[in-house]
């Protein structure tokens, strides 16, 4: 064995104290929101155990203890003198406003309905077998829902549709648009609201999702201009499409060649397709940071064993890569590709026919 310098020991176990009370935090950090404990020092103001536990019906013991880990973590604000929390504003905007451009609680939902497959994904290491999105923990679908939902609202309306070619133009007098892997709907529903003109599609193969979809389109108002269908992204009904969108699943599916061929046959001959994608570079390389560490482990968890459930014959992966969609794109006989925009978590691309 080779001999350890104890001090890049030292470093690494400090590395692992906080990624320790990282992912133990997470059950914390859901346990705030569900019981609204950051909506009320949000709306409220400072407070101490005493004053969030009356604010929010809860026991004061349990909430002291919920502040004083969450204040360790830098998710809320101590004052030592008068013993009261609160957030600052850029904590509340993250944890207590799920139409913030970061959706932290809906982020730890997602991980911790993930981490409960952990016994599932260990024997499909040593079968090679998959794990459908559907076999997932319910929290999987809510939280994904939710982290996924404040991104798209903060840029689908107001950057990525405006970088495509005249797309925008075209919904505004009233166009036709499939949402592909729709998922709880939110990306279709929030296309639905900002062009009332045009008509609008959600597919998913998972029925559980597609019953969501439909309630959630039902509350915001919008089911007359948004149907939904169960369906994968080889077999989505319609066609002449101005707009076929796929956010953050191509690179989930069994076969996303076969999808972008699908696309292509389903849109119209000037039409486009929006392609959202997480945030990656071509190689493991590029991809060591944090935000390639979360997208590896959630497609550890999640991705690459659905597309395994799928009788996956092209397995992208979390952090496929801006050629690897190229490839699959030009594959299908698009004619052009290209990165129309991005953010720190997601690559946005145009593919026309």
């Amino acid at each position: 064995m080779a001999e350890v310098d104890l001090d890049k020991f030292m470093e690494f176990v400090h590395k692992f104290a906080a990624d320790l009370g990282a992912t133990v935090a997470a059950g914390s950090v859901v346990i705030g929101d569900r019981l609204g404990l950051y909506r009320a020092l949000a709306a409220d103001g400072p407070a101490t155990a005493a004053e969030l536990a009356a604010r929010t019906g809860t026991d004061t013991r349990y909430v002291a203890e919920w502040l004083a880990g969450q204040a360790a973590g830098g998710y809320v604000t101590y004052d030592a003198d008068g013993e009261r929390y609160s957030l600052t504003p850029e904590q509340a905007l993250a944890l207590a406003d799920p139409n913030g451009p970061v959706n932290v609680p809906g982020g730890f939902t997602a991980a911790l309905g993930a981490l409960s497959a952990v016994p599932a994904v260990t024997e499909i290491f040593r079968t090679g077998a998959g794990l459908g999105w559907h076999e997932q923990h319910p929290d999987v679908i809510v939280g994904v829902e939710q982290f996924f939902r404040a991104g798209y609202a903060a840029h689908l309306i107001q950057d990525w549709l405006p970088a495509l070619t005249g797309v925008h133009e075209k919904l505004e007098r009233g166009g036709r648009v499939a949402d592909v892997g729709c998922g709880a709907g939110a990306s279709v529903i929030l296309l639905a609201q900002a062009y009332p003109n045009s008509r609008f599609r959600g597919s998913d193969y998972h029925d559980g999702s597609i019953e969501l979809a439909r309630k959630r389109a039902a509350d915001a108002g919008v089911t007359d201009r948004v149907t939904f269908e169960v369906a994968t992204a080889a077999s989505f009904s319609g066609g002449d499409y101005d707009l076929v969108a796929t956010f953050d699943c191509l690179h989930d599916m069994g076969n996303p060649a076969e999808a972008a061929r699908s696309i292509r046959q389903s849109l119209a001959p000037d039409g486009s397709w929006l392609i959202v994608e997480p945030m990656s570079g071509d190689s493991v390389a590029e991809n060591l940071n944090p935000v390639g560490r979360v997208y590896y482990s959630y497609s550890t968890l999640l991705c690459l064993p659905n597309a395994r459930s799928q009788h996956g014959v092209m397995e992208l992966g979390a952090q496929a890569g801006e050629a690897a969609i190229r490839e699959v794109v030009l594959g299908a006989g698009f004619s052009s590709f290209r990165r129309a925009t991005e953010t720190p978590f997601n690559l946005v691309y145009e593919a026309r026919p």
